[in-house]
């Protein structure tokens, strides 16, 4: 697997998500205990679908404890001067609206919260580029152009 680069904040999300996983392995793991041998044609229904919920729950553990097993902070120093995975970006549009975004992986993006992902393509089109460059990039039949003002 991969390098996976997240902020602080997706490492909290990430460990919550997991935690919230766990409380339902565990809430289910108790629900087939109770139905135990299902003699009934229902109990053998119900315990066929939490046995199902259970795997599902079981492998998205797996997964996301791998992500977090080769995730690593993001890279404190780096080059300021060209947009990486982690930096902060202001960006202004032709109308003088600016916005503000943080380049991070897909796994974290939230773009309501301000987060975009690298792998976007508005997130692909920032990378590498520098302070008071124009950004381009197309959003369906339309592009869109953006220029960058700073960059943290």
């Amino acid at each position: 697997m991969s390098t996976t680069f997240l902020s602080k904040k997706g490492f909290k999300e990430l460990q919550k998500e997991i935690s919230g996983l766990e409380i339902s392995e565990k809430a289910l793991t108790l629900e087939l205990k109770e139905i135990g041998r299902a003699k009934s044609r229902d109990d053998k229904l119900r315990r066929n679908d939490v046995i199902t919920q259970l795997e599902n729950i079981q492998s998205k553990i797996f997964m996301k404890k791998d992500i977090l097993r080769h995730a690593k902070p993001l890279p404190r120093k780096r080059d300021r001067l060209k947009i990486a995975i982690g930096s902060v970006v202001d960006l202004v549009d032709q109308q003088g609206k600016i916005f503000r975004y943080t380049l991070v992986h897909s796994l974290e993006a939230n773009p309501l919260d301000g987060r975009i992902s690298v792998d976007s393509p508005l997130g692909k089109s920032l990378l590498n580029h520098k302070k008071s460059e124009t950004v381009s990039w197309k959003n369906g039949l339309t592009t869109k152009q953006l220029q960058v003002v700073k960059i943290s």
